[in-house]
This record gives C-alpha cells, structure tokens and sequence, in this order.
C-alpha cells in the first residue's frame, strides 16, 4: 500500500513551531513562508527573514530541518532556503533612530581592546549582511576613525549629519570633527548633549543594529544611553587577569543599574601562540571571563588571542582586512554570531544559555 504524501497543510502546522528569530513569533502566523515545493522525497521550503539574524542563518536552516524531521518524518530530504524579508525598524524612544537593537560595547577599564571589538563586532555584523551603524561614543578618546582608516568629515543634508560609510557600515565620531590633536574637554552636560546629539540629528537610515563603542569606565554616557534609548544590551571586554576583571564586574554593575541587559562578557589577549615554535603562551593568566561569567551567570561569548597582524593592521587603520584572516577572523565571527544568538534568545523568551559556542 502507497504512502500518502506529505501535504502542504501538514507542513504548514510543522513550520508553525519555529519563531521568527527577530520578533519571537510564528513564522507561519507572520506569513513569512513564501513556497513550498512537494516532489518525490523531496520538500523544497523558501522562508523569508529579516536581515536582523543574518549571522545565525546557517544554523537556523538547520533548525528548521530538525524541527520538521522530528514533527513530521526523517524520511524526506528537506531543503530550506532563506530569502531577505523586509521589515523596517521602528523609532527608538524620542529621538526618531530607527534601528532594532543598540548593543552597547564597554568595559571598566581602558587598555583592553574595546574598540577593537566593537569595530570588529559591527564589520562582522555588515559583512554577514545586517544593517549596521557604529557610534563611536568615547568622545574623549575616539579611536574608531583610525582604526577604520577613515579621516573623512561628515557633511550635512537637510538639517541631519550624514554617516561616514565603511563599505556599507554607516559611522559616526568625534574623531570626524575634532582634529587628531586636539582634547576635548567637556563636562558632564556637554557629554550628554554630544551623544544625543549623535543619535539624534545623524541620518542613521534604518538599521538591524547600532553598535556603541562606550568610553571606558563607568560614567556620564552609560546613563544618557539609558535615558535615551528604552531598548538596549549591552557586551562587556576584559583581559584574562584578577584586575581587569574586578573593572569588569564594576561595567557589568552599571549596565544593570541603569537597566541595560548584559548580553555576555568576551576575552580579549587571551593568550598568544609563538609563531616562530607553536607554543602557547598565557601573558595575561587566562580562561579568567569564562570563569567570571559563569559565576555571574551570564553568557561567555568568545575569546580573542593576542596577534601581531591584529595590532599592526589596527595602528593601520586596516583592522577590516583582519576579518578575512584565518588565524584572526574566525574569533571576530564566533563572538558576532554568539552576540546575535543571545538577542534572539531574548525576542524568542529563550533563557540565556551561559556556555556558547566559541572556538
């Protein structure tokens, strides 16, 4: 006797399980199935998704083929196919940014490499094919320009400050106004002025994600962020060893106090591998946030050895080149992906899951 085939219908109420990674619904009940093709031992599914959890799309095809393996039947050869949905951003708070999510980069101390990451993470994020915007809010010390390799001014259109572009990431600093060599010495209200300032009257366009690079510390800007934006989470950078990591629970601290969801803490100078002989060397301890995070029970979202080519390509202004290395990008890709995991995790009530993939 013939099997009957599997039917669209049945489909259908298969893929009903699976919640749209940016709003946390079902993805059926969304309209966001856009085809579906039936033949001999084959389903062909094409869902629509906004570029929002472009990163994790791999792995939510995958998803999709466990969920429908496990509530239909294994014995079919499912193919999902992914297609750009658009859906655009709504305003933020009252300032009239138009983005999805804001993830704050900070740390209790300077000299870990915030920067760094927060540079990388939103290169990472456009190059996966989100909607990106990077806010360079350390107004004191603005390093993003340089590392950038951008010296542009920005210009204005229509009463709006337009964004440095690198590649399609959209940018903005107070190291595109003030020359290199010039301090800016600003008291608390001026601060906060700035930072409004930059998110409100900067033509952001419609963004996935604003990525702040915070000033180092715990001050003045994590506050006007607060008051500002009402939707936010945040990435906290430390090294390995006991002191930085007591500044770090001091950012993690404020971040709470000031209602910010922490997303997770990442590693940066690790450890470093001789290139000359392989051997590793722990310069800074190690393994020391990993630790910490799971003490605080928060998420460990990567590490980021120490690298040559990391730091003379930063000092280069050619940090976007290092995303492509093979001894260096794929660290940058793990922290972006396990970034994007823990806001999905969030818009679809998922608990935070404090052991993430990392390499």
């Amino acid at each position: 006797m013939t099997k009957n085939p599997i039917t669209r219908e049945e489909i259908l109420r298969g893929l009903d399980g699976f919640q749209d990674p940016e709003l946390g619904r079902s993805i059926v009940r969304l309209d966001q199935v856009q085809d579906v093709q039936i033949s001999d031992g084959l389903v062909k599914i094409v869902l629509g998704l906004t570029s929002f959890s472009a990163p994790l799309w791999p792995e939510l095809r995958e998803e999709v083929r466990n969920l429908l393996r496990t509530q239909l039947t294994p014995d079919v050869d499912w193919e999902v196919v992914i297609r750009e949905f658009p859906r655009p951003a709504e305003k933020l708070g009252t300032i009239g940014l138009t983005a999805k999510y804001v993830i704050a980069v900070g740390s209790g101390k300077g000299g870990v490499g915030k920067s760094t990451i927060a540079a990388a993470l939103a290169l990472g994020l456009d190059r996966a094919g989100c909607k990106v915007g990077l806010l360079d809010a350390d107004v004191y010390g603005p390093s993003i320009p340089h590392l950038l390799g951008s010296d542009e001014r920005p210009t204005m259109y229509e009463g709006k400050i337009i964004p440095i572009t690198v590649g399609n990431l959209r940018v903005m600093s107070m190291g595109f106004i003030v020359p290199k060599d010039e301090a800016v010495i600003w008291r608390g209200p001026m601060l906060h002025g700035a930072v409004q300032q930059f998110l409100r009257d900067t033509d952001w366009g419609d963004l996935d994600y604003l990525v702040v690079d915070m000033p180092p510390g715990t001050g003045d800007v994590a506050i006007s962020l607060s008051q500002l934006l009402p939707v936010s989470g945040a990435v906290v950078v430390c090294t390995p060893q006991e002191l930085a990591l007591l500044d770090a629970v001091k950012a993690i601290t404020m971040f709470r106090k000031v209602h910010i969801d922490v997303l997770g803490i990442v590693e940066n100078m690790s450890y470093f591998i001789c290139p000359n002989c392989g051997t590793r060397h722990d310069i800074f301890s190690s393994g020391g946030a990993r630790k910490k995070a799971d003490e605080l029970g928060l998420p460990f979202l990567g590490e980021v050895p120490l690298n040559v080519m990391l730091r003379i390509k930063g000092d280069e202004g050619r940090l976007v080149e290092c995303l492509a290395e093979e001894n260096i990008g794929p660290y940058f890709d793990a922290i972006c992906k396990n970034v994007v995991r823990q806001i999905v995790n969030q818009r679809r009530g998922t608990p935070p899951l404090p052991s993430l993939s990392v390499l």
